[in-house]
């Protein structure tokens, strides 16, 4: 019998989702990594790294839509599910983010981040 690699994970409480303004990110700081925490004016929470791979720019002060975010320094775009670039820039790491029936987000990482 082999056992297949079991990767811990982590959850953090980030705070109150209201610390979110509708329509904005803001950036948080998880084990030594920034993270950008985006609230959709539909509802939904997005995480992805908060360093813009291009240039470092600050992803959470960029502008977004329900599906990407455009990095305010050189207008880099980024999905906010894949962390993809359709402008062809490496991709921003994702991370699982939901809020809880208390109001906090809820961030997920694993070994890696």
């Amino acid at each position: 019998m082999t056992t297949g690699d079991v990767t811990a994970v982590t959850v953090h409480r980030l705070g109150p989702l209201d610390q979110v303004p509708v329509g904005e990110g803001r950036a948080y700081v998880v084990n030594g990594v920034q993270v950008a925490v985006f609230r959709l004016r539909g509802g939904g929470v997005r995480a992805v790294s908060a360093v813009c791979p291009h240039a470092g720019g600050p992803i959470a002060d960029g502008q977004i839509d329900e599906a990407v975010v455009v990095c305010p320094l050189h207008q880099h775009a980024y999905d906010l599910v894949t962390g993809c670039s359709p402008t062809g820039q490496p991709p921003l790491r994702t991370y699982p983010v939901h809020v809880d029936d208390e109001g906090c987000l809820v961030l997920v990482t694993d070994g890696t981040s």
